[in-house]
């Protein structure tokens, strides 16, 4: 073993090595009462679908009480199920029967921002000298400035949602701090009740059954604030504000107040969670801080690196394309960066991100290759693989052709600041739009050909993909060769095999602009795997002896082998194989 990471010694490992873990958004995920959003009743369902595939873990994004500006991401009560998903007593029933399937469950944990509508934000914002004043970012206008007109905001920075991150509070006269919607105002990390309040709601939940959590842009909690208390403007490259990452992003107490966590939540009873943080901006360093084990922080972390490759200096929906040197590179140091210490999560979809079969590969006439190449190149990779739902059937963008189309916040805010700049044409925004919403990943899980997917017998609150005809879960178990069957195959790889887990990490033609290849040791153990990115057919030389070698796993059916180190590999094919 060429590491001394404690993480990949088969003997001590821990259980979330090997483990692979699932996404459901639950509004889309399927609808058991014909409201047309989904619920926890529907997600009773559906486990059968889970078991199936095999995953190790189930991660729900947000299902608490909130007024839903942000689709869940604003809350305003940690401890109860909003109405729209059910009830605790669902929940706790859901809980149960993943658990009875040997299925662990993990939250995600929403504590940098709360809704304007919690008790919290409520009592803050109703008078200067409320105990719960400090519990959030206030601040009075920029000196010299007329409060509430523009650029009186305390500093220049821009929100996620678009717009200024600072919401003027006529009431109290001050400004409240919100990095993404007004509706979500910035939690102050700095107050010792503030941190007290949100351990209590964790151990709550712990106590409640539920397994860990994924820390919702975890790194975000601790700002640079000056010795007078002050916040810095931040640089304006693009648009009309300035970067606030520099203030914002992996603070200087950041790794104390997860520590804190903790010791304050998880000693004693660290063994079988799972503790999963979101890192916007995030470097391997920091990565392997948060993460070394040594340090009691993180298991895991969500990396954004290799999501903006395919971003222009606009962002999401100034989309280019992409460069697969670069993606190798990026991937590569994240794998050789987290080999002496800490470990990473494994994603190319989430409740964020665009479909990846529509955004890597080809949706069209190779669907089906470049879905299955996809996902094998991600999972052949070290630490832990995320399944987004939808992602394991290959389902793609949504394909949106109108405005009324969308539902997310932060594709229609935009659309509303480019049209207010007058920067682009509405063909520009649809095209953006198209490419980069959110949205193309909120679309209904597809079961089935029937009206509505088999989501739901109402009318969805966002409209199910038309492809859903000929993509959909039904269609794919019946299928061997179909993207669903290729996760299954997938995963249990990871479950079966050390090297898959804990073998280190080799890249191959680094300079390929079609072909990604890599290997992994472990001991005498050897695998290596090549994927074309392309539409078309390419022989290439991996520089690796492939006599011997046999085949592993592919996603063509007559995938096969050829002595020497030459390989060809047709459009979009991925090859596993064992090097004698």
């Amino acid at each position: 073993m060429s590491s001394t990471n404690p993480l990949l010694d088969p003997a001590t490992a821990p259980w979330w090595t090997g483990a692979v873990v699932y996404q459901i958004y639950p509004r889309s995920f399927q609808d058991s009462d014909g409201d047309g959003i989904g619920d926890l009743r529907g997600v009773l369902q559906r486990i059968d679908h889970l078991v199936e595939l095999g995953v190790d873990v189930v991660w729900f994004s947000p299902m608490y009480r909130s007024p839903q500006d942000d689709n869940g991401y604003d809350i305003s009560d940690y401890q109860d199920i909003d109405p729209l998903f059910g009830t605790l007593e669902d929940f706790d029933e859901v809980v149960a029967a993943l658990h009875d399937r040997g299925i662990k469950v993990v939250m995600d944990l929403v504590v940098n921002h709360t809704s304007d509508e919690h008790p919290w934000f409520v009592e803050s914002r109703s008078s200067k000298d409320s105990p719960k004043r400090d519990w959030y970012w206030w601040r009075p206008a920029r000196r010299g400035m007329v409060a509430g007109e523009a650029g009186a905001e305390p500093t220049n920075w821009g929100s996620f949602f678009s717009g200024p991150t600072w919401a003027w509070d006529e009431a109290t006269g001050e400004y409240y701090l919100h990095l993404f919607s007004r509706k979500q105002p910035d939690l102050n990390w700095e107050n010792p009740e503030v941190r007290e309040a949100v351990y209590a709601m964790m151990r709550w939940w712990l106590d409640r059954g539920v397994d860990g959590f994924r820390m919702d842009v975890i790194n975000l909690i601790s700002k640079r604030v000056g010795p007078d208390g002050g916040l810095a403007d931040g640089i304006v490259s693009v648009g009309p504000y300035g970067d606030a990452s520099p203030s914002t992003m992996n603070g200087p107490r950041l790794h104390e107040f997860l520590q804190e966590m903790h010791h304050a939540v998880f000693d004693g009873r660290r063994h079988g969670l799972l503790l999963v943080g979101e890192t916007p901006g995030a470097t391997i360093e920091d990565g392997r801080l948060l993460t070394d084990p040594a340090r009691n922080e993180l298991d895991m972390i969500f990396t954004f690196e290799h999501m903006g490759l395919d971003h222009g200096p606009a962002g999401r929906f100034d989309v280019v394309p992409l460069d697969l040197r670069e993606l190798k590179s990026t991937m590569a140091r994240w794998q050789t960066g987290l080999q002496s210490a800490g470990w990473n999560s494994l994603y190319w979809e989430n409740h964020d991100q665009p479909r990846i079969v529509s955004r890597f590969g080809d949706d069209g006439e190779y669907r089906r290759e470049s879905a299955t190449m996809l996902a094998t190149v991600l999972h052949l990779h070290r630490g832990t693989p995320y399944v987004y739902q939808g992602e394991e059937l290959g389902m793609t963008n949504a394909h949106f052709t109108s405005f009324d189309d969308y539902r997310d916040i932060e594709s229609l805010r935009y659309v509303a600041q480019a049209r207010a700049l007058g920067h682009v044409s509405d063909d520009q925004l649809l095209k953006g739009l198209a490419e980069g919403s959110r949205d193309n990943a909120r679309t209904p899980v597809q079961w089935d050909a029937s009206r509505q997917a088999g989501f739901t017998a109402g009318t969805p609150w966002i409209a199910v993909n038309a492809n859903h005809r000929s993509i959909n879960a039904e269609a794919e178990r019946g299928e061997e060769a179909s993207v669903f069957h290729h996760y299954r195959r997938l995963i249990a790889l990871r479950h079966d095999e050390a090297v898959v887990r804990f073998g280190d990490f080799a890249l191959l033609l680094a300079e390929d602009p079609d072909i990604y290849a890599f290997t992994r040791t472990l001991g005498d153990e050897r695998l290596v795997v090549a994927a074309n990115f392309r539409g078309h057919e390419r022989t290439v030389d991996l520089g690796v002896d492939l006599a011997g070698a046999r085949l592993v796993l592919g996603n063509y059916p007559d995938s096969g082998l050829s002595g020497g180190g030459a390989l060809t590999l047709r459009p979009w094919e991925a090859v596993v194989a064992r090097l004698a």
